[in-house]
């Protein structure tokens, strides 16, 4: 019913950005003597157009990638496609041999694109691969359950479809999992176990100060969220009847906890295009043309990751299990651990983070190493100028030590 009404919603308001759309268009060709009052005009007509999500994942927006003194063509490969997730290769063309990377995407409502910048700057020293999350809303239910297990699983597939030598980059939810992931194949002496993982901004102990995230999460019984959120998707998509956690749900928490920051953001849009400042204009619509793209989670997932990693703290606790088989992070003896975290992240305080140095306790001191960036809330730690200067030569010296 709630997906249902979202849809109703969202098929009304289109005919007015349509219209709002061609306006806009219309007043961009107006009088030149009266410039500003058309440009202001346009500019709410742009808003009006802008005023909707988007359930496709982006573009990387990763043609070419700048590799000493030579530009090289990128080309994005399906290493391995999955219902539910692809590996997704960015191959560079006459590119050496380098180290080969998985960076771990969350799957939390939006597309594994949120992650561009972080690969844009691993890739020209590395072979990058990602894991590419699909929509569950264009996932048929003959394809099963997705959740916690199943996560889990993909992981393993995709780091044995890269082979032996790879290194994991995991970035805030999926830090758990990929914990996860390596304790398993470390127990079963997976040749293909990783050489290092790296856990940037996740939720590894939530008991160590709790964010507003985290009480969100424990404010409510798992019924709650079961009976509050969870949706079916309607009848016109692929997915149809498959029980999810929406997208637009999900960025509607996100957008609440900062209003009045997002609220200032499309002032700032509606005054940047009304005086022609198409610089401006342009960052704020690149920023936002991403974050309104949302997906959908299938509610397994959704509510096993609040449930046992938010609410009952499995992992930290030491009874996570993986089809029935107790996880169990002490088997880990070969992959070194690097863990990062920002100084003013208020979605993974400082400390959830580092709590899996206690965990991999079998780890010998030299193959574990943890990092707080200052001045950087969650975003700062994956993305922007202090992850490329500061964060990023960490990582770098991390796998190259592990080669």
């Amino acid at each position: 019913m709630l997906y249902a009404l979202y849809q109703t919603a969202a098929d009304m308001m289109l005919p007015m950005r349509v219209w709002a759309s061609v306006a806009g268009a219309g007043f961009a060709l107006g009088d030149q003597s009266s410039a500003d009052r058309w440009r202001a005009a346009g500019a709410l007509c742009e808003m009006m157009s802008r005023a909707s999500l988007s359930h496709r994942r982006p573009s990387f927006e990763l043609d070419e990638i700048v590799m000493g003194n030579r530009t090289v063509p990128v080309v994005e490969e399906e290493v391995l496609s999955l219902p539910f997730g692809t590996l997704l290769r960015f191959a560079k063309e006459g590119a050496p041999p380098q180290p080969k990377v998985l960076v771990v995407a969350p799957l939390s409502g939006h597309f594994a694109t949120l992650l561009r910048d972080t690969v844009k700057v691993l890739l020209p020293e590395h072979d990058v691969h990602i894991t590419d999350w699909a929509n569950a809303r264009d996932v048929g239910i003959w394809n099963g359950r997705f959740g916690f297990d199943e996560y889990v699983e993909y992981l393993i597939k995709f780091i044995e479809t890269m082979g032996p030598g790879a290194h994991v980059v995991a970035v805030c939810q999926p830090c758990v999992q990929t914990l996860a992931a390596a304790a398993i194949m470390a127990e079963d002496d997976n040749p293909a176990q990783p050489r290092s993982m790296t856990l940037m901004a996740g939720p590894i102990d939530t008991r160590v100060s709790p964010t507003k995230v985290n009480e969100l999460a424990m404010g409510k019984p798992i019924s709650w969220f079961e009976n509050n959120l969870i949706t079916r998707v309607p009848l016109r998509y692929p997915g149809a009847t498959r029980r999810v956690y929406p997208g637009f749900l999900q960025l509607t928490a996100f957008m609440s906890m900062n209003a009045e920051r997002h609220i200032k953001a499309q002032m700032d849009l509606y005054k940047a295009l009304a005086k022609g400042d198409k610089e401006q204009a342009d960052t704020i619509k690149k920023f936002y043309d991403e974050y309104f793209a949302v997906l959908d989670m299938a509610s397994e997932f959704y509510l096993e990751t609040v449930q046992w990693v938010f609410q009952e703290h499995r992992l930290a606790r030491g009874v996570l299990e993986w089809k029935g088989r107790r996880v169990n992070p002490k088997a880990i003896r070969r992959t070194a651990l690097f863990t990062v975290e920002g100084e003013r992240d208020d979605i993974c305080a400082i400390g959830q983070t580092v709590a899996a140095h206690d965990l991999c306790s079998s780890l010998r001191p030299y193959r574990k190493k943890h990092y707080m960036q200052a001045g950087v809330g969650h975003y700062g730690v994956f993305a922007g100028k202090r992850w490329a200067g500061q964060i990023y030569p960490l990582v770098r010296n991390t796998i190259l030590a592990n080669e």
